[in-house]
């Protein structure tokens, strides 16, 4: 399970550290695409996890599943780890998700999202406990 909440510095060459901790659960090669949530970040997915998500989308209706697939296959890149933990995160994904210097990086369970670090504050911002609660609320935990 992939969680935690990370501020770290993108460098000049587009490269970002990925916390130890993530790494271990992401593997030697993973994929790093346009997040698909209606939201400006990334998605991080362990191979096995990437995989899960293409055959979901390909039981999605023909129609549907062409333009999930044209929206993430354009931007989806298989990344490795260099020998200090970084990642090179693509030029065409840094813009897409306004990445400049400082990130956010975030577990989410399954994968992990990037995030421009003033845009994961404005996201954050509009949640309030009461609303989160709300939400918790329905799942009869």
């Amino acid at each position: 399970m992939l969680y935690g909440g990370y501020e770290h510095n993108i460098d000049k060459k587009g490269r970002i550290a990925i916390p130890s901790k993530l790494r271990e659960q992401l593997g030697e090669t993973f994929m790093v695409c346009r997040g698909i949530y209606g939201k400006r970040c990334l998605c991080v997915y362990s191979l096995e996890n990437w995989n899960t998500l293409v055959e979901k989308i390909g039981g999605l209706p023909n129609s549907k599943a062409s333009v999930v697939k044209r929206f993430l296959y354009d931007g989806a890149f298989e990344v490795s780890f260099d020998t200090q933990g970084r990642i090179l995160i693509p030029a065409t994904l840094r813009e897409y998700a306004e990445l400049d210097v400082e990130a956010h990086i975030i577990g989410m369970d399954t994968n992990l999202e990037i995030w421009n670090s003033d845009i994961w504050n404005k996201e954050n911002a509009q949640y309030s406990p009461e609303s989160v609660a709300s939400i918790v609320e329905t799942l009869d935990f």
